[in-house]
């Protein structure tokens, strides 16, 4: 148990250090070519961050464990949600670009429909469903980059860091790495955090949903902690938001197509699997609660993510009831 414990520290450490190289390219990058933080956050951020879910949950289907991946998604859509998002809320709450906010929003909730509509209806992710979502994820990409190259930057923030500009050569650098380290990191705590947790007796789906989840959030979790110390909260807002769209498309669209699977029905309430009760419902309302406020009124609150975090604690509780 001792090496375990060992590989979990030392991933910890890859999330800090990676998290910070991670950022500054981000955050370089952004002012570097005048782009709204929160539109860099929900695309280049959010895929980089996003990789330990896709190497997960792509490795879990193709090895016949298709719980671990439709449970990973799920389960990091509300982890990002009602823990990541919920601390960034608590801790900062700012304002926010309304108009930057749109198309992920938009995107995610019609990825969700459609996502929540096969597994409500068929109960089975075929490889044609896999295709459907890595479509809907070209087509926001394409979307978000013109997006991009319409929507100016804030200006203040440029001159800001002029004096330690660097060259956009060393902050692509700085961008890959920081998601390499991330995503060693993260692999390491996975791995070993979940033999710990299987020492301790707990169920796979149970695993799947909160601590596989969590596990390959933690990128988000070092994301949106290193964002808040370094002052850019919308970077962290916005890689929330493309993470939990990108769990959809690309995590769940990849997992399905390399290798269809079932939704697991091994833990059920009233005779109906308990993600069509409590887990996709959670989904929905989390993204909800967080968005819709931010669009109406252009900016998210303490109160936001104090209520995120007691919903987490909550969904916690109950998978380990």
């Amino acid at each position: 148990m001792l090496v375990p414990v060992l590989l979990f520290i030392v991933g910890f450490v890859c999330l800090i250090k990676g998290g910070d190289w991670f950022v500054d390219g981000a955050a370089g990058i952004a002012k570097k070519f005048n782009m709204p933080e929160i539109l860099v956050g929900a695309t280049v951020v959010s895929i980089g961050t996003t990789l330990p879910e896709t190497i997960v949950s792509a490795s879990s289907a193709v090895l016949g464990h298709g719980e671990i991946a439709y449970g990973n998604a799920i389960g990091s859509i509300i982890c990002n949600t009602a823990l990541i998002a919920a601390i960034t809320l608590t801790a900062r709450p700012s304002e926010v670009d309304r108009k930057t906010l749109i198309v992920p929003t938009c995107f995610f909730f019609a990825a969700a429909a459609f996502y929540c509509a096969v597994a409500y209806i068929s109960g089975y992710f075929s490889r044609v469903t896999g295709i459907i979502l890595l479509i809907g994820l070209i087509i926001y990409m394409t979307v978000t980059v013109r997006q991009a190259l319409k929507t100016p930057g804030n200006e203040q923030t440029v001159e800001e860091d002029a004096k330690g500009d660097r060259p956009v050569w060393q902050l692509i650098i700085l961008l890959v790495v920081g998601a390499a380290v991330i995503a060693v990191g993260a692999r390491l705590l996975i791995d070993n955090g979940t033999l710990i947790a299987q020492a301790l007796g707990v169920p796979e789906s149970v695993i799947a949903l909160t601590f596989v989840a969590l596990g390959t959030s933690l990128p988000e979790l070092v994301t949106a902690i290193t964002s808040l110390r370094k002052g850019y909260g919308a970077l962290s807002l916005g890689n929330v938001i493309g993470a939990n769209l990108l769990n959809l498309l690309l995590v769940s669209g990849l997992a399905c197509t390399l290798s269809p699977f079932a939704v697991p029905v091994e833990k059920q309430i009233a005779g109906i699997p308990a993600s069509f009760i409590v887990d996709i419902p959670l989904m929905f309302f989390v993204m909800a609660f967080m968005t819709i406020p931010a669009l109406i009124r252009g900016k998210v609150s303490r109160v936001q993510g104090i209520v995120l975090l007691v919903l987490y604690a909550a969904f916690v509780a109950f998978q380990f009831a």
